[in-house]
């Protein structure tokens, strides 16, 4: 009996960026209707396949087929019309539009020359209720939460009648609420023929939602076989967890009655000491980037006292946190703590360009290369050279540049915002080792993460949050995930 054919096959793909190889003769083959997990560490070319697919880049060799025939997918455009789209980690919604103005964006339905809106929005509102997503259309894009947003894309894709859908991490940025009502979207999709390909570092997801994994490294497919789920089942987290207690100095920064502008009526209070690793748990809004954002001065704090040493300092602005010797890894590292289109040298130096110019106004060109040159081997940075330019570089290893740029200011309090987001686990245990050495030198350290395995595994102590104000502190031998959850939900409150 003859095999069906393909809806999808990747047949011997490459695709070359300046210094790099991210593709190497790979293929790929999807039937309809079903899930397909791409998993495998940052850098080994997951997201440039995808990317080719949905027609944002074009492949140097190989070729595409849809239905067993050639597809020529020149632009994004070229996807769509082939029923292929790619739902980005970062959603890609005009915010100031509504909901229905979003599903048909660049596609309006025209009535005697004009916008037809009502159109728009007849159409879209059938698009979503296909995906449950109770709102109406007319509903600005901003009023959503993220989750719902994530399903407006895909009630967008559906809406040109896309027969693959490509996700790339979208419960990155998800609460676990939202992230089960993606799940049965996916899963009702599937079972009504459109075939998915997943990516994602969280294998408890692969497991739930794909019946065939796709494994890379180094470009190329390494693995590929149905069974591979049951593989997964069973592995041990714990083992990517370095964190043991150290012998902690005096308090390295103090907080009392911070308030920031996104809570001004709530007043926090904490302190974390030299070598110890305080984690910041709570859910999605309790307000944990927006403290840290308030700290490093980003925001201007709308009162409280901050201690750096045991000395006040008057933090307006970045530059005061810097010199106090404050330093923040942001939770979005493309749009916040790089530099994109510049090189691993230049983004390395960005922050220490005041401290270390040259003659009062020049660039100390060789501080850039002894500093770039000693973080990429402290940190393990996998790149062609200090030249190769950031955006080319894997999620992990961008990372990695954005925290070699602030150690090399040698920071006495190090504040990171989701530092394994959008990471694999290989890229995960490497900063968690890496926390673990700051903190054995003397480092103070403040993370906020949603992955509860980050909190109980790394945190020596744990503030948690719900709506704007510190719910609880749990030293380590207190913590639980229930415990963690119940302060997150504010049910213990009154024990504050």
């Amino acid at each position: 009996m003859s095999q069906p054919t393909p809806l999808l096959e990747v047949r011997n793909v490459v695709k070359r960026f300046p210094g790099v190889i991210a593709l190497r003769g790979v293929n790929l083959t999807l039937g309809k209707g079903e899930g397909l997990a791409l998993i495998g560490e940052n850098g080994a070319g997951k997201s440039a396949r995808v990317k080719i697919l949905a027609g944002v880049q074009e492949p140097d060799e190989g070729e595409v087929l849809l239905d067993g025939k050639p597809a020529e997918i020149h632009s994004v455009r070229d996807a769509l019309d082939r029923g292929v789209a790619l739902i980005h980690q970062e959603l890609n919604l005009a915010d100031n539009l509504t909901v229905g103005a979003n599903i048909f964006l660049g596609r309006e339905p025209k009535k005697l020359g004009l916008i037809d809106s009502n159109r728009i929005n007849k159409e879209s509102k059938r698009w979503l209720d296909a995906i449950g997503l109770d709102c109406s259309p007319r509903t600005p894009l901003n009023h959503l939460a993220i989750g719902q947003q994530q399903m407006v894309e895909i009630a967008k894709a559906l809406s040109i009648g896309a027969r693959v859908l490509i996700m790339d991490e979208p419960t990155s940025s998800l609460t676990q609420h939202e992230t089960e009502a993606l799940f049965r979207v996916v899963k009702d999709l599937r079972e009504k023929g459109v075939s998915i390909v997943y990516i994602s570092h969280r294998l408890g997801e692969v497991k739930e939602l794909a019946n065939s994994v796709l494994v890379f490294r180094d470009g190329a497919n390494f693995i590929y076989y149905d069974a591979l789920v049951k593989l997964m089942v069973g592995c041990d987290v714990s083992q990517f967890y370095y964190h043991t207690l150290h012998t902690q100095g005096e308090p390295m920064l103090e907080v009392d009655g911070l308030r920031t502008p996104a809570h001004p009526r709530e007043e926090l209070s904490f302190s974390v000491r030299a070598g110890e690793i305080v984690g910041v748990a709570g859910l999605v809004g309790a307000g944990r980037t927006e403290m840290l954002r308030a700290v490093f001065g980003v925001d201007r704090a709308v009162g409280g006292e901050i201690r750096v040493a045991g000395k006040i300092v008057n933090i307006k602005s970045p530059r005061d946190a810097i010199n106090a010797g404050l330093a923040l890894v942001p939770e979005d590292r493309k749009q916040q703590g790089l530099i994109l289109e510049m090189a691993v040298r230049q983004n390395v130096g960005l922050a220490s360009l005041r401290r270390e110019k040259k003659g009062g106004a020049f660039l100390n060109r060789g501080y850039e290369r002894t500093v770039t040159d000693e973080m990429i081997g402290k940190l393990g940075i996998k790149t062609p050279g200090p030249e190769q330019i950031v955006q080319y570089l894997s999620g992990g290893n961008q990372q990695k540049v954005v925290l070699g740029k602030w150690l090399a200011m040698h920071p006495r309090v190090l504040m990171l915002d989701e530092p394994t987001r959008g990471i694999d686990v290989g890229a995960k245990a490497e900063i968690y080792a890496l926390m673990e050495k700051l903190a054995k030198s003397g480092v103070a350290i403040l993370f906020v993460s949603s992955e509860m395995e980050e909190i109980l595994g790394m945190s020596d102590r744990a503030l948690v949050m719900h709506e704007g104000r510190i719910t609880g502190e749990l030293m380590r031998e207190e913590l639980s995930e229930e415990a963690v959850m119940h302060l997150a939900t504010g049910s213990a409150m009154a024990a504050v």
